[in-house]
């Protein structure tokens, strides 16, 4: 590939990235598109027609300037602690690779290009491969920039995950005890609890707890099937009932239609499940049914947070698959179809998703494959002679070798996403977000294989032989491959770097089902109401993808790092656009995707310190070669450093903190406030994804109002608050001038 192919691909992905983010600015400011554009803010509110202004169709860059200006604690108040790591996951990469962009600018491009002497082209014309490391003469005295490079980029980088490690890790601890009282600190969830003929779960877990936990145990709740098909075969089988005893329906207003009566009224909808045992069963077999509802698994309160802290950790019984006890998740974070799973069916369901996942790698090889074939002219001609014509034309050849090959992978990836997500709900979480951090897990490591470890083998010369003899050659063919790959990354970078935030921000399948709504169905103010939650399992490893690339490709191919650079200043603005403006906080996973980064990142310089070496021994410099060792085992050491130091307060809490927290609420004597809510916050069919009180959560506020609860006071007399567009202006139109103006 030369330079007049990659300005192609930039030229075309910059043209879509002008285009949608124009449209995006005209797009937002239309009344009918508020639900696409401000999900967040107005989901569940009626919108009218405003009156026309030249102002809603000409694009304007206010939007921007309103997601920079927001702080850091706005943020944490709308969008928790989890945007608010994914916000500093980006500052990070910008902070890094604006330092890597800088020296490898400096003192590796220069070495790079004017490496061997050779005949030199027209710039246009010029081979990406003379900009690479594969351009410098073996025993070049030069080779001591790149490693000094190395350095300052391993150097830069392991101070700055140090510093930011420390600070999200004081975030976190201020997150537990600055915020009232969770009622997941005093409370876990037992699973695996032994059948007894004699006694139902729920009689089994109180003689349990109650002996083996006196002065602590308060309470406990019983988890219920609740699947759709058992909510279905209920109500079914009490209708049948009702039928059969020729029951006469007096009906109660409701708001469900009755169809037997033929009038507005209907059957009440019985929001407990225990209501519905006994509504349903007379008190002769409420115990049997009671018994065939209940699962294997209840939550139990306890007086402190650490009595709840030491049960959580211990082991309850001699024999591990029983009485298994884990911190309970928050009650909006609960994955209720997951606990009724048989505790010891568990670990069949994690062998079958990993060899799931295992397989569906393997059959992604086939369009990788594909994709790197188009890099490759001369065995596409072989293998379709009928395109040798068309081969020969020079844009052609540009849009073949520079834009193709990573448009096609990026398609293939889109359907990565679900898939992962949906082996991550059969492998038998216990909360959503554990869900979407396991598949964070499972699409960095499918992405990273498939988008670097796989093109590198297949588009390179590695390819005929496939197979290392043995573990010490991976230096020297990673050494070989990488940059004559280097090219295909930094494209990749275009396509699904700035292509994709285009697409992210214009949203286009919520834009279409609302216009679809809106003009085919022509539903009026019934538009699109879809709430989204920010899809952290697609988005973080992507981030960490690119960082991945940039740091194995940085003294190899320096040209990637300003196209690297630019994405991450584009991602910053656009994302937290979006969590400022559509996407809901529903649950908050406390800051756990920042392990997942610094795993990564360490891994990532890793790899290129290997690379770094291989190549240092392919170009025959000793001096590079023994400095870049020390380098190696340094950063070993940090994250085993890191690891220790900073990596338990993610995993476990604190019982010093706890200890703390309950004196203070002791003193303050809030415990029997807690107490009494602790049943309602974990009602199985209640409504507890809003409660108040004494619980608080992220966004809280923002999300009741923008979900009301049906049956509640809001949801019944829910009517739109009157603003107007126009200042100054009496109107009962619904205010989007913030929308319009920003």
């Amino acid at each position: 590939m030369n330079i007049a192919a990659l300005l192609t691909s930039a030229g075309i992905n910059i043209v879509v990235c002008v285009v949608l983010f124009s449209l995006y600015s005209v797009l937002r400011k239309q009344p009918s598109n508020v639900n696409v554009y401000f999900g967040r803010k107005l989901a569940n509110r009626g919108l009218k027609n405003v009156d026309l202004s030249f102002e809603r169709f000409v694009p304007s860059p206010t939007w921007v300037m309103r997601a920079c200006d927001t702080t850091q604690e706005e943020l944490l108040d709308i969008g928790g602690l989890d945007a608010v790591v994914f916000s500093r996951m980006l500052v990070f990469s910008i902070r890094v690779f604006s330092v890597a962009a800088i020296i490898c600018t400096i003192l590796v491009l220069p070495v790079n290009y004017y490496g061997h002497d050779r005949i030199r082209k027209d710039l246009p014309f010029e081979s990406l491969e003379a900009f690479t490391i594969e351009n410098v003469q073996e025993g070049s005295k030069w080779l001591w920039t790149h490693c000094l490079a190395l350095y300052i980029i391993s150097l830069t980088t392991c101070s700055l995950l140090y510093f930011e490690y420390k600070s999200i890790t004081n975030l976190c601890l201020g997150h537990v005890t600055g915020l009232p009282p969770k009622p997941s600190q005093f409370t876990i969830l037992v699973r695996g609890i032994p059948w007894s003929s004699e006694d139902s779960y729920c009689e089994a877990v109180k003689k349990f707890f109650t002996y083996y936990h006196p002065t602590t145990y308060l309470s406990h709740q019983i988890v219920y099937k609740c699947g759709a098909v058992e909510k279905i075969k209920d109500d079914a089988e009490y209708i049948c009932k009702m039928l059969g005893d020729g029951v006469e329906h007096s009906c109660k207003p409701s708001i469900v239609q009755c169809y037997f009566c033929g009038g507005t009224n209907s059957f009440k909808i019985i929001a407990n499940e225990t209501d519905s045992i006994h509504s349903r069963t007379g008190l002769t077999d409420v115990h049997i049914v009671a018994r065939k509802k209940e699962c294997a698994a209840a939550f139990v309160f306890f007086k402190t947070r650490y009595a709840a802290l030491m049960a959580a950790r211990n082991l309850q019984a001699s024999n591990p698959m029983l009485w298994v006890t884990d911190q309970a998740p928050e009650p909006r974070d609960i994955y209720w179809s997951n606990l009724c799973i048989p505790y010891k069916q568990l670990w069949i369901r994690k062998i079958f998703t990993w060899v799931a996942s295992f397989t569906f790698v393997l059959l992604f090889l086939i369009p990788v494959t594909f994709a790197q074939g188009l890099t490759q002219l001369d065995k596409l001609e072989k293998m379709f002679p009928f395109l040798t014509d068309i081969l020969k034309k020079k844009f052609t050849v540009q849009l073949v070798t520079g834009y193709l090959p990573s448009v096609i992978l990026v398609l293939f990836l889109i359907g990565v996403g679900p898939v992962m997500m949906l082996l991550s709900a059969v492998e038998g979480p216990i909360s959503r977000s554990c869900r979407k951090r396991s598949a964070c897990y499972k699409v960095l490591y499918f992405t990273i294989w498939n988008v670097f470890f796989v093109n590198v083998f297949a588009g390179s010369v590695i390819s005929q032989l496939s197979v290392f003899t043995s573990i010490t050659e991976l230096p020297a063919q990673l050494a070989k491959a990488v940059p004559t790959q280097a090219t295909f990354f930094t494209t990749y970078v275009l396509s699904s770097g700035w292509a994709s935030l285009a697409f992210e921000i214009i949203q286009p399948f919520p834009l279409f089902c609302n216009i679809f709504q809106r003009l085919v169905l022509c539903s009026g103010q019934d538009s699109y109401n879809g709430t989204l939650t920010f899809p952290y399992h697609t988005e973080v490893p992507r981030i960490l993808l690119f960082g991945f690339l940039g740091f194995a490709c940085s003294i190899l191919a320096p040209l990637i790092l300003p196209f690297l650079l630019f994405y991450f200043f584009l991602a910053y603005i656009v994302y937290r656009n979006q969590i400022l403006n559509v996407y809901i906080t529903k649950y908050d996973g406390g800051g756990q995707l920042w392990p997942i980064a610094f795993n990564t990142t360490i891994f990532s310089l890793l790899v290129a310190q290997v690379i770094a070496l291989g190549v240092f021994g392919l170009k025959q410099s000793t001096i590079a070669s023994g400095f870049t060792i020390p380098l190696l085992i340094g950063t070993v050491l940090f994250n085993q450093y890191c690891r220790q130091r900073f990596l338990p307060v993610f995993k476990n809490n604190a019982a010093q903190v706890f200890i703390d927290m309950d004196h203070r609420d002791a003193n303050c004597r809030r415990m029997e406030e807690i107490y009494d809510q602790l049943h309602s916050a974990y009602s199985q069919f209640g409504t507890s994804s809003t409660q108040s009180g004494c619980f608080g959560y992220p966004g809280q506020r923002e999300h009741a109002q923008s979900h009301p609860i049906p049956g509640h006071k809001e949801h019944v007399q829910s009517r739109p608050i009157p603003f107007d567009l126009e200042r100054g202006k009496e109107s009962i139109k619904p205010d989007i001038s913030w929308a319009i103006h920003r």
